[in-house]
């Protein structure tokens, strides 16, 4: 099988390798040898054992036949949509590791690749190296699956890890991750939750089987989060963790990116560092837990050359994947309900007036004192909580 790969940094160069060092395995579970014939790039490579491969118009790749699959590793939606979209219609599977891609144009071009027979798998777009694209097409098809929640960004884990084991505040930590490399010189994607959401509005589409458009899901990042909330979930035996989430009520769906304050009971609590979580809740499997390295170049390389090998064993076979571009309209997350833990240094008196019975946590910053609240809906909180002070608040879980 002759591959071509659109996209030579990190994660294109990470396919190349391991196709490498493991060509004999991908060979024996493929049912054939996967040689990369073309690499895809605006730049050249001087010394690189792709050197001789190295094209800079995709229409070569496009136009020879002997081409079979074509991995896109370029990331953004233009040109990679374009150069996509031409690799299904000249009938090449195509596997991709761009969520921005995916989250916007999946649908449209899962319906191009079921009109030419052929594939197009995006595992590595969520989650990096951890299975979850598959067994959620494959081995849970059986399921209704009623939430899932995941930690999708190996960036703000990090950065809130750090926080949380060192004391350190959001500055220093976001200036520690981008000098490990872990964080952009631009880091709104990750710190605002872009990136997560994203991931989180696949995954539902996937369950549900429609469009979920990603700008439409409310989405907090972890700026507001400070050394001192550290210390109440260090006093309160809790984590803080940016969860993108999904959950079915009834027909409908909701969805959320936000930090959370997790119990350590929670099955997220324990994620740390750069790894990522997916818990999965089915209606008959119960829950379900995918845990591993969420991105990085190997690791993501794996899932994407997982999709190679899958695409090599079904060749001039559509694969179905249920993901129509009939759009859903989510339910206004105002209306989902959730526990909040308030850092106010308003009276307590007031805050009682307000909320009624809660539980406070004192004695953890001086002028200050805060408490949890009962379930109560989103909107409802934002009513309640203009009437006092508050310093800042984070969800429960």
């Amino acid at each position: 099988m002759k591959i071509a790969v659109m996209g030579y940094g990190t994660i294109g160069s990470g396919v190349v390798e391991v196709l490498d060092i493991n060509k004999d395995r991908i060979a024996e579970r493929a049912g054939e040898p996967v040689e990369v014939k073309y690499v895809l790039d605006l730049r050249e490579f001087p010394g690189d054992p792709m050197e001789d491969k190295i094209v800079h118009d995709y229409k070569t790749i496009v136009e020879d036949k002997e081409v079979g699959i074509v991995v896109e590793t370029m990331g953004g939606v233009e040109p990679a949509y374009t150069f996509v979209k031409a690799m299904l219609e000249a009938d090449k599977s195509v596997t991709t590791s761009n969520k921005a891609l995916v989250a916007e144009k999946g649908a449209d071009l899962i319906r191009i690749a079921r009109e030419h027979n052929v594939n197009f798998q995006f595992e590595a777009s969520v989650g990096g190296g951890i299975p979850i694209i598959r067994p959620l097409n494959k081995c849970l098809t059986a399921d209704e699956i009623e939430e899932i929640t995941g930690i999708l960004n190996g960036t703000t884990n990090y950065m809130l890890t750090k926080m949380a084991n060192e004391g350190a505040d959001f500055d220093d930590v976001l200036k520690d991750a981008q000098d490990k490399g872990y964080a952009e010189k631009d880091p709104t994607a990750d710190i605002e939750g872009h990136d997560p959401c994203r991931k989180i509005a696949i995954l539902t589409s996937l369950v549900c089987g429609k469009q979920v458009d990603f700008e439409e899901i409310h989405c907090e990042g972890i700026t507001k989060i400070s050394a001192t909330d550290m210390k109440y979930a260090k006093a309160m035996g809790r984590s803080i963790k940016l969860l993108a989430s999904s959950k079915r009520v009834g027909d409908d769906y909701t969805a959320l990116v936000a930090p959370f304050m997790l119990d350590a009971s929670h099955p997220l609590c324990g994620v740390n560092d750069v790894f990522n979580g997916v818990f999965v809740h089915g209606n008959v499997l119960g829950d379900a837990m995918f845990y591993g390295s969420g991105a990085g170049k190997l690791p993501t390389a794996s899932a994407v050359v997982a999709d190679v090998v899958d695409m090599v064993k079904h060749q001039h076979t559509n694969i179905f994947i249920d993901w129509k571009p009939e759009k859903v309209e989510l339910l206004d997350y105002k209306e989902s309900e959730n526990r909040f833990f308030v850092r106010t240094d308003s009276p307590k008196a007031e805050v009682e007036a307000v909320f009624g019975k809660v539980e406070y946590i004192d004695g953890v910053a001086a002028g200050e004192y805060a408490f949890t609240t009962d379930q109560m809906k989103e909107g409802d909180f934002q009513d309640k909580a203009q009437k006092i002070n508050v310093l800042n608040r984070i969800r429960l879980g």
